[in-house]
């Protein structure tokens, strides 16, 4: 606390889950935050992704392919979730402490999940057509 008098005292929350370091500007915390909700827009998406393969697909694909399929892009859309918890704090705490911004780890994670779903559906539209 600085002793200015308009300065609200954070929560029991707050200081756990963010001790030390100064706020940021409230412009990079709220950047911080859409990012987060893009990401998990994305883990949202893979997961609905997922039930609708399982919930329209069942008479299209075989069992066995179907569920690897639906299990990969649930536990996508799982991981693409936690992680963007995980990294939202990361910045939000390298902010604060004003060092340097973690590395993206979603982003690779997402990259190769996503051109392994895609190759999976390439491999199955090819199999589908013959």
């Amino acid at each position: 606390m600085t002793g200015d008098a308009h300065e609200v005292p954070r929560s029991r929350l707050a200081r756990w889950l963010l001790p030390g370091g100064a706020e940021p500007d409230p412009r990079f915390t709220l950047a911080n935050e859409r990012t987060f909700l893009a990401w998990i827009r994305t883990g949202m998406a893979l997961i609905a992704g997922g039930i609708a393969i399982e919930g329209f697909l069942a008479d299209t694909l075989v069992t066995p392919l179907r569920t690897v399929f639906v299990i990969g892009l649930l536990v996508l859309g799982l991981l693409v979730s936690v992680g963007a918890g995980l990294r939202w704090l990361r910045v939000e705490r390298a902010m604060r402490e004003k060092t340097p911004l973690p590395f993206p780890v979603l982003v690779p994670l997402l990259a190769v999940g996503g051109a392994l779903a895609a190759a999976l559906v390439l491999v199955i539209v090819f199999t589908l057509w013959r």
